[in-house]
């Protein structure tokens, strides 16, 4: 159960963080508006988080795609929001 929300809370804060990042931050940059751009975004995430979950014995590796999903979803929405100037 703990492994559960340990990976929910991973995909949480990997889309929230990530669309404001890309939101405020990024929303003039060309990279980010190429289609691959939150596929790279969530393999990379991945890739990062496989070593720290790795050395946690509560979650696994579902925790570490959570987090991938969630910087994917967060990038492709980030680049469609427009705040307000």
């Amino acid at each position: 159960m703990l492994s559960l929300i340990l990976g929910s809370a991973a995909l949480g804060a990997g889309f929230y963080y990530t669309r404001r990042f890309v939101r405020e931050r990024l929303r003039f940059v060309t990279a980010v508006q190429r289609p691959a751009a939150p596929v790279v975004a969530g393999v990379v995430a991945t890739a990062l988080a496989v070593p720290v979950v790795a050395l946690l014995p509560i979650v696994g590796a579902g925790t570490a795609v959570a987090t991938g999903v969630g910087v994917a979803v967060g990038v492709a929405t980030g680049r469609r929001d427009h705040p307000e100037p």
